[in-house]
């Protein structure tokens, strides 16, 4: 034990010397959460429309300051060149094209139906359906107050309709930050836990200190733990100071128990660890450890669910999950911060992990034994 707390000792020392690791523990961390949990959203908030409006009647007017009165839609221009706003939608311009036809105003109150048309951009599925979905919800709400000015047409046509109320469980504003921040949190402990460890045993290597650490009558096992604690030590603190920062910056709830979270994540960065050390066994240079953990990153990371749902991902990317160690804390971070679940809720996950971690790190001891 005495060996072993002299190399987390050497380790700590080491660690906090290095000028390039400080700033990725401490302050990339803060950057991040304070950038990424703004941008990295699907909420559109600023929608560039473009009308065509052929109609210029007091019924056309009233549709577009409908979306002009939206939070979500921008009326940066108006037209009566069909020519001209595929052109503002072909550059960019332009989002969505609202197309008012000639006797709209007429035709609504004559026949009771009239027919406008929408033209969105789909380069990016997501937000065309979003576009779609926002201006669909302003032209009900325009379908609506039509429908109650006119009330002897309600009663002649229409039924009766249905009040529906509703509400939203676990994130009833429908905040994406509350969602996006346990998201983030992953993608740092586990960068800490799994980058960090790989960088700085290659690190060894490559500044011939592992031979002479070889040359001791240091046990491995010594070594690997002492290696490990450090890391493992900074990665929860690093969970502790993002929670921190996103109950005091962002107000994200925290229903379930800390220590449940905690004690996940504790077996959680085992894995991290364990893969950083099998991945410091497979390289010579740190160069080399940087593709090696920005592939697995890149793929683990778009294929958690932090920005899509795992469930609607094909099934063969439901086996590639079985060993991704982010779509199992993703998917419990968010269980425990914003739904309150319990150790048994999770257990499934937990007790999977376990299992992970120890095969993937017999298998790094394995190859770390072979190559030094």
């Amino acid at each position: 034990m005495r060996t072993i707390f002299y190399i987390i000792q050497k380790e700590f020392i080491q660690i906090f010397r290095n000028k390039t690791m400080l700033p990725m523990i401490f302050i990339l961390p803060i950057v991040q959460l304070l950038v990424l949990v703004y941008t990295a959203t699907f909420e559109m908030k600023h929608i560039d429309m473009v009308v065509v409006d052929n109609d210029l009647s007091r019924d056309s007017r009233r549709l577009v300051s409908k979306f002009e009165g939206s939070p979500f839609f921008y009326v940066n221009g108006y037209t009566s060149s069909m020519e001209e706003a595929n052109e503002l939608l072909t550059t960019d311009e332009a989002h969505i094209i609202l197309v008012i036809p000639r006797g709209f105003g007429k035709d609504l109150i004559k026949e009771g139906r009239t027919d406008i048309q929408l033209l969105v951009n789909a380069i990016n599925a997501t937000t065309a359906g979003l576009t779609y979905a926002y201006a669909n919800n302003v032209i009900a709400d325009y379908n609506k107050n039509i429908i109650s000015e006119n009330r002897n047409f309600i009663q002649a046509s229409f039924p009766e309709s249905i009040q529906i109320t509703y509400s939203y469980w676990f994130n009833p504003q429908l905040d994406y930050k509350i969602f996006m921040l346990p998201g983030i949190l992953v993608i740092l402990v586990t960068m800490i836990g799994m980058f960090l460890t790989a960088l700085n045993i290659v690190r060894e290597k490559e500044l011939g200190t592992m031979e002479q650490i070889n040359v001791t009558p240091i046990v491995k096992y010594q070594f690997i733990v002492g290696k490990l604690v450090p890391f493992w030590t900074i990665g929860m603190f690093e969970l502790a100071f993002g929670l921190l920062i996103g109950k005091l910056l962002f107000n994200i709830p925290m229903l379930g128990s800390l220590f449940t979270l905690f004690g996940f994540v504790s077996v959680y960065l085992l894995v991290a660890l364990s893969i950083g050390l099998l991945i410091s066994t497979l390289a010579n240079t740190q160069q080399q450890v940087m593709f090696i953990v920005f592939f697995f990153m890149l793929t683990f990371t778009l294929m958690s669910g932090i920005f899509t749902p795992t469930e609607s991902m094909p099934q063969w990317a439901h086996y590639v999950n079985l060993i991704n160690p982010y779509a199992y804390f993703m998917r419990v971070i968010r269980m425990v911060l914003l739904k309150g679940s319990g150790f048994w809720d999770i257990s499934r996950e937990f007790f999977s992990l376990v299992i992970y971690a120890i095969v993937v790190l017999s298998l790094a001891v394995w190859r770390y034994r072979k190559t030094v």
